[in-house]
């Protein structure tokens, strides 16, 4: 067995960072805490009524952001802690094997990893990248990252409770199942890997090296002792999660200054349509980018308004594509990779939002 010579090797299983890359890492973090300070300080000074509009907007904007931040930090969260012990305690040999070698069943298997795995799309892409860098199929990850935020218990319990009826859990449960499995089928077989994941995932080393549980001590000649095992989760997680941390940082600022600044009465009134409102209801899922666990509730408050077609697309498209997945998915795969995947998204939901307006 072999020992590292660095504890800190030992925890994160990762390259020591340098200096900009760690301060890359926390600068999202720090312009956060800067623009926090900055509003404290000016809603305690007067401020002429000139400036009191973009008072209020900057208000506006820090609260919207702190909203989507602070809803999506657990998730994320608990997808980083879940990459870590698959990362850790999960052989290469067994996601392999877990793996079907035909596209559509490996797709159709990675869609349904969400009851295995309940988690939305910040916690769901995490552990996309790891089962990806420990060998899964490329649709097995892909189908997995963009249904795991619909298939899982808590969203469909939570899609009854609010809508009250089976039939809206069928269609959406459906539509992502397939939607997922054509995605994965269609950017999943590529003749390399290389092709589709980004560089980060590719240099991710295997399991093998992940299996040391034993830490060099501090003085010359000491002997190894053993590391805990919920020490070494903790200690990968904490890498990873302030890698990915700063993609949902930006996603958030995002949303948030969209939500800001685009007046969405004027959104709203074009979704009078059969085709329009689909549109409008996928354009407003991802502005708003709320968790998948409480989306339903909003898109019960527009049922009055929009066709039956809009308000599946806005369950089914918010979940898959909005503005911090679509970021965090580039942590996983190359940017054309993420392109390609919000491109056919969107032209499947909008084709079944439609269909369902002209024939139901």
């Amino acid at each position: 067995m072999r020992v590292h010579s660095d504890p800190r090797l030992v925890l994160t299983d990762t390259p020591r960072l340098s200096r900009l890359t760690r301060l890359w890492r926390l600068l999202p973090h720090g312009l956060t805490l800067l623009l926090l300070v900055l509003l404290w300080v000016a809603s305690d000074i007067a401020v002429p009524a000139s400036l009191s509009l973009w008072t209020s907007r900057l208000q506006g904007f820090v609260t919207v952001f702190l909203g989507i931040f602070i809803e999506a930090l657990p998730f994320l969260l608990a997808g980083v802690l879940m990459s870590s012990c698959i990362h850790l305690y999960v052989s290469e040999e067994r996601i392999r094997s877990l793996s079907p070698r035909n596209p559509g069943l490996a797709a159709l298997v990675g869609s349904l990893l969400g009851f295995a795995f309940p988690v939305c799309e910040c916690g769901s892409i995490p552990a996309t990248r790891r089962l990806l860098a420990k060998g899964a199929s490329l649709p097995t990850g892909i189908a997995f990252a963009l249904a795991a935020p619909v298939i899982n218990p808590i969203v469909l319990i939570s899609t009854y409770v609010a809508f009250a009826s089976w039939e809206m859990v069928a269609w959406r449960f459906g539509l992502t199942i397939l939607f997922a499995v054509i995605v994965g089928v269609i950017v999943g077989t590529p003749p390399r890997r290389a092709m589709v994941l980004a560089d980060r995932v590719c240099q991710i080393p295997g399991g093998d090296d992940t299996r040391n549980y034993l830490e060099q001590g501090d003085l010359p000649g000491e002997q190894p002792v053993a590391v805990s095992p919920v020490r070494r989760v903790l200690g990968h997680a904490s890498t990873e999660f302030f890698e990915m941390s700063r993609y949902l940082v930006i996603g958030a600022m995002l949303a948030a200054a969209l939500q800001t600044l685009v007046p969405q009465q004027g959104l709203l009134a074009l979704g009078n349509g059969l085709i329009v409102s689909v549109v409008v209801m996928m354009a407003l899922a991802v502005v708003l980018s709320i968790c998948s666990t409480v989306d339903s509730f909003v898109a019960l408050s527009f049922v009055n308004t929009f066709t039956p077609g809009a308000i599946l697309a806005f369950l089914v498209f918010g979940p898959m594509i909005d503005i911090k997945s679509a970021l965090l998915l580039t942590t996983t795969f190359r940017r054309h990779t993420v392109a390609i995947m919000v491109v056919v998204c969107f032209l499947l939901t909008l084709l079944a939002g439609v269909m369902i307006n002209f024939y139901f």
